[in-house]
């Protein structure tokens, strides 16, 4: 991956997170989209709106598929795919956590990918075949074997309230099998934080492209592994993840399987 790319995604994920940062104590003018549990706030847009310009400015010829503002096309036969702000509802409380994420995906593949947390001040790099890293060291996911002893996360679709297929029986199969799982609000965090060998496994139901695609590259140049929920290939344009520090991956497949038949 070209220097340019690299540093231009740095630059912007750092910015929009400190920008983040700076308001989080501030009042929030907070819309729904479509649910009281699908939120957004005024920062989702303004953290995005620094983003696409910088990316635009830089390389005006790629493509961007953003959270907020959906796909705009482009010419070159690239795409930078955003999220300026998960961890929209923590956000929204005032609770630090949440994270900034930048993919750039070429040719249908992810090539490079940048997460910033602005409140623990670090930054995750990924390219294709260079390794990831953790404030420019490098990253490899768990030693952990076994699910009884893994520390895993998920979260829950926004339409819990209406659908059947609400991921809850999962949790709680989960529950039981594991040593712990957690559920703090951000899947782009989820993934970093499995790359650097905090969490051992992470599954959920339904995300958006802009969740997954620079998180994807972190835990799959770590080490580890990303699929959909029976195994096959991670589809970003509808993603089910199942992502782990790949020793435990069969055994996430297994509960998913017994569950969900």
């Amino acid at each position: 991956m070209a220097s340019l790319e690299r540093r231009v995604a740095i630059d912007a994920a750092q910015a929009a997170g400190r920008l983040l940062r700076s308001e989080l104590q501030g009042p929030r003018r907070i819309a729904y989209k479509g649910t009281p549990t699908n939120l957004v706030t005024e920062m989702d847009a303004r953290a995005e709106e620094l983003i696409v310009g910088r990316l635009a400015a830089a390389f005006p010829d790629d493509g961007v598929l953003a959270e907020e503002r959906g796909a705009a096309g482009g010419r070159s036969g690239r795409r930078w795919i955003i999220d300026p702000l998960d961890g929209t509802t923590n956000y929204a409380h005032g609770v630090p956590l949440f994270a900034v994420s930048i993919g750039l995906e070429v040719g249908g593949r992810v090539e490079l990918g940048v997460v910033a947390d602005p409140n623990l001040d670090e930054l995750y790099v990924a390219e294709r075949g260079r390794g990831a890293t953790l404030n420019a060291q490098p990253l490899a996911v768990s030693a952990t074997t076994t699910l009884d002893e893994s520390l895993l996360a998920t979260g829950f679709p926004y339409d819990i309230r209406e659908t059947d297929d609400n991921n809850l029986r999962e949790y709680a199969a989960f529950s039981v099998r594991a040593r712990a799982v957690r559920r703090m609000g951000s899947a782009v965090l989820y993934l970093a934080w499995l790359a650097a060998g905090r969490l051992d496994g992470y599954w959920e139901l339904r995300l958006g492209a802009w969740d997954v695609a620079a998180g994807s590259l972190l835990i799959a140049e770590a080490g580890g592994r990303v699929t959909d929920l029976v195994g096959g290939p991670l589809d970003l344009e509808t993603p089910a993840v199942v992502a782990s520090n790949g020793r435990i991956h069969d055994a996430l497949l297994a509960v998913l399987k017994e569950i969900r038949g």
